[in-house]
């Protein structure tokens, strides 16, 4: 199980920060644990607590003030998204905060973490028709070893139907990632290319094949290194990582795989992050290592918490440092490289942009394919341990509250590299070659024909800009993975193991 940003309590802190306050500690019922752990977890860690007035220390005069604001929403999630200044879990591009969340299953969110999920093996996209609601899914890729490996299916085919029922804006989300642990997805195809309205296909251009394919779901464990090889080309040895998604409990096979690359003798790397949506801050900052290797010690990323949080941390607290060790201790097989070409799209997020914004400052980093997520903030898991602070540790399980299995992952903070740069949120990390991937021409991932990784060779090895004419630009508004809130994160992982951070001492929220 992931260890999570475990943070050391001092029991006589915890003494002594009671003083006077004794007398009128406050404790709530047990129809109440779940929201009250929910408002003391934001007011402490939330990085916009000041910003939010339900949230502020002095917000409520009296206990039964504080017991009425918790019951006067319908359910526990709506309190949690309330204070986040969010309606719902839906992602809303235009809040101040589009990623926090909440779950009633602490072990479920850690073992997503740690790389665990339900699934059939088909990642997806899901694009709308120019002139409808309705929508079509897409093929990104099938992972390896899944259910969908065993059928008929394969990146760039088509969806239009689950179950027989078309999907539309309304439907999508009952029919695809509900409870059903089975479903019959129809397939179709392109059959009007030249059906396009703003870069977005009509229904027209596209139509049911009857092709079928049914797909069961079960739980699944995703090694994010999905492919590394490398490409000869003239005087260049180019190495090529599809990487998607920084899962600490995979850090020595990323570790093998910069091996295999530095057996290889590469001279240029392609780092392809497309569909990563991020993860784990510390092998964010493993793999900048990995590419480089010469900045070892020096600045890769500094953590910036809220008003509370900040003036507690130290200098070492607060600045992840390039490094030459693996989470293992292992010697890093770093390419010592000064130039790296980074494949992107809208839904490279968080961890991902962290390489990207952190190596900036170092090496030339040549983007190409479409503009990043624009998420530079990190996040914590939260559960109902107060004399931890709140934060998860796995070997705090059995001090957790045994009535409340609820957990949050809040944003706690935003992510500044060494040049003091970290507000992207609103435009992404820009391409220098803007290149979307076309729905009729995908490719084959890992293969040097394949477009975005064609790009990137050309421009490696001196031929320059392919100017590639794209038909179908897609333009998803979500994917498998983006409705998986674990896996557009950056996450802290013990930054302060075996140090004393200032606990809860205020337990009372007025």
């Amino acid at each position: 199980m992931k260890r999570l940003f475990t943070l050391t309590c001092c029991a006589f802190v915890l003494l002594m920060g009671c003083t006077d306050k004794d007398d009128s500690i406050f404790t709530v019922t047990s129809a109440e644990e779940v929201e009250d752990f929910i408002w003391k977890g934001l007011n402490y860690w939330y990085f916009w607590q000041s910003d939010v007035p339900d949230l502020a220390d002095d917000r409520f005069s009296s206990s039964q003030a504080y017991t009425n604001f918790l019951t006067s929403f319908d359910g526990k999630d709506d309190l949690f998204y309330h204070l986040c200044n969010r309606h719902s879990v839906l992602y809303d591009e235009n809040a101040i905060d589009r990623f926090s969340y909440v779950t009633d299953n602490y072990e479920e969110l850690v073992n997503t973490l740690s790389g665990t999920f339900t699934t059939n093996g088909v990642e997806f996209g899901l694009a709308q028709f120019s002139n409808s609601d309705n929508v079509f899914g897409f093929v990104r890729y099938i992972l390896p070893g899944s259910d969908a490996a065993s059928k008929d299916i394969h990146r760039g085919d088509i969806f239009t139907q689950v179950d027989g029922t078309t999907l539309n804006l309304s439907n999508y989300s009952t029919l695809l990632f509900g409870e059903n642990s089975t479903y019959t997805l129809t397939m179709a195809e392109i059959t009007d290319p030249a059906a396009v309205t703003d870069f977005n296909p009509e229904e027209e251009a596209i139509t049911n094949t009857g092709q079928t394919v049914t797909l069961t779901k079960s739980s699944y464990t995703e090694n994010p290194i999905f492919i590394v090889n490398t490409h000869s080309a003239g005087s260049h040895e180019i190495g090529y990582l599809m990487y998607n998604s920084f899962t600490n409990e995979f850090d020595s096979q990323l570790n093998d795989a910069f091996a295999q690359l530095q057996a290889a003798n590469v001279t240029d790397l392609v780092l392809d992050l497309r569909y990563n949506g991020g993860g784990s801050v510390n092998t964010a900052r493993i793999l900048a290592s990995l590419i480089t290797g010469q900045f070892n010690g020096q600045l890769f990323n500094k953590q910036r918490w809220n008003d509370k949080v900040q003036p507690q941390l130290s200098s070492d607290q607060l600045n992840d440092n390039f490094t030459n060790r693996n989470s293992d201790g292992a010697n890093l097989n770093s390419l010592n490289l000064s130039k790296v070409y980074v494949l992107t799209s809208s839904q490279t997020a968080s961890a991902s942009e962290l390489v990207i914004n952190g190596l900036a400052p170092y090496v030339d980093v040549v983007q190409i394919g479409n503009h990043t997520r624009g998420k530079n903030e990190f996040s914590i898991t939260l559960v109902d341990d107060p004399g931890n602070s709140y934060v998860y540790s796995p070997n705090r399980v059995n001090q957790i509250n045994p009535n409340n299995s609820w957990a949050m992952q809040p944003l706690v903070g935003k992510n500044e590299n060494a040049d003091g740069f970290y507000e992207f949120t609103d435009t992404g990390l820009l391409p220098d070659t803007e290149l979307l991937e076309d729905l009729t021409n995908l490719g084959t991932l890992g293969d040097a024909n394949e477009p975005l990784l064609a790009e990137a060779i050309s421009q490696i090895t001196g031929a320059g800009r392919r100017q590639l004419h794209v038909n179908i630009p897609i333009k998803e508004f979500t994917s498998t993975k983006g409705r998986i809130f674990s896996f557009n994160n950056a996450y802290i992982e013990n930054p302060f193991d075996d140090q004393n951070i200032p606990p809860l001492v205020n337990d009372k929220p007025f």
